[in-house]
């Protein structure tokens, strides 16, 4: 129970320090007067590397171990920390956000599969279930927290990523003292090739899956990758505060939603989490288009509870279809789709913006949002109920 607990603790700091940088993006913008476009790729960066890392060594920890992997991972986290520490232009930021993307492309698959494998067998699903919402809850929270310390502090970024350094530090010290929940197995260099591979079992749930999860994380990276952009240059609001809890509010609707809807019906979450995620994304669009802020935090919210269904529900339908050898790289396969929805298309939004107006580019981005999420509850409603869903 020890190593679960411990692992749960060591997995949250890797999205608050993923979210912590959103609120200071503004700030440093004002600072060294760089585009939207390039504020939008120290974004984007993050999950770009992250893809790439996880095509790379998603599947390592099947092969050597859940604790090698996860220790390297958490030694990148305290290299990328101490870069924003240090950082004197937003190239520095681009570089940290580079490494930090690629500590959590070797992190995420892994630390979710090892929460699942330390949960106590009668604790099983809350594993899942906590695997799959603390992304979110932490990326809130460091939002929040960053968000605060803008507000409070004049030189924030030393305080957020030197505390989160010394946090690193203690979890890589936790991780050592862990037991192994796998035994080595050949195949370890064979597995850096990049490849994408779901087995045959998981397949249709995962296919079936791709447009509600696709659409779900497009809308969470427009909500961390231009709400600083969105609360400056339509509602003018540049306080550090006010832009870590527009950050922070989706991401926390997700967690709140995940646990306390967490035992509704595997399928019903799905699409009823879709449903939400749409009418999120058709009131985000209006509350930009007629520049009315309270809109914008309804859209927000209702974005964060979609993706709080979808999520962690997704998850549980394709888990129990996973071999423990098999699991890491199954879920690597889950969060490439994920952060790829997540970083590239609010990249490609971040330049549109320079070329066609803000305004402009959050309609069209909400337009393919709720169509490709119309389309997955389509696919959705023609799924059969599997054995274990409980709704």
């Amino acid at each position: 129970m020890a190593a679960f607990v411990g692992a749960i603790i060591a997995f949250v700091g890797i999205p608050f320090a993923a979210g912590a940088p959103s609120p200071l993006f503004v700030r440093y913008q004002q600072e060294w007067h760089f585009t939207d476009g390039t504020l939008t790729l120290a974004f984007a960066i993050y999950a770009l590397t992250l893809l790439l890392t996880l095509l790379v060594a998603g599947s390592l920890s099947d092969h050597i171990g859940r604790r090698p992997v996860l220790v390297g991972a958490l030694v990148l986290q305290v290299a990328a920390m101490l870069l924003f520490v240090v950082a004197p232009s937003i190239g520095w930021i681009v570089v940290a956000r580079a490494v930090q993307g690629a500590a959590t492309g070797v992190a995420t698959s892994t630390f979710t599969a090892t929460i699942i494998e330390f949960a106590p067998e009668r604790h099983r699903r809350l594993g899942t279930l906590i695997s799959s919402i603390t992304p979110m809850g932490a990326l809130a929270l460091g939002a929040l927290v960053s968000g605060v310390a803008a507000q409070f502090s004049q030189n924030p970024g030393p305080i957020v990523f030197g505390a989160l350094s010394l946090f690193f530090v203690g979890a890589i010290i936790v991780l050592i003292a862990s037991p192994e929940t796998v035994s080595r197995r050949a195949g370890a260099v064979r597995s850096l090739v990049p490849r994408l591979r779901v087995t045959r079992a998981v397949q249709p749930e995962f296919f079936a899956a791709l447009p509600v999860l696709t659409a779900a994380w497009m809308l969470s990276g427009l909500f961390l990758g231009l709400a600083p952009s969105i609360d400056s240059a339509v509602f003018r609001m540049d306080s550090g505060l006010v832009n870590g809890v527009v950050v922070a509010l989706q991401p926390a609707t997700s967690a709140v939603v995940g646990i306390l809807l967490g035992g509704m019906g595997h399928r019903r979450s799905i699409t009823t989490g879709a449903a939400v995620s749409v009418a999120g994304a058709a009131i985000t669009v209006l509350s930009v288009v007629s520049g009315v802020f309270w809109l914008l935090l309804v859209g927000v919210v209702l974005s964060g509870a979609g993706i709080g269904w979808v999520f962690p529900a997704v998850l549980r339908v394709i888990s129990p279809l996973t071999e423990a050898h098999q699991r890491a790289e199954v879920f690597a396969a889950i969060y490439l789709v994920a952060y790829l929805a997540y970083g590239a298309p609010v990249l490609v939004a971040g330049e549109l913006v320079d070329l066609i107006g803000l305004r402009t580019t959050i309609a069209g981005y909400g337009a393919v949002v709720v169509l490709t999420m119309i389309a997955g509850m389509a696919v959705q409603s023609r799924r059969p109920t599997l054995p274990w869903d409980d709704g």
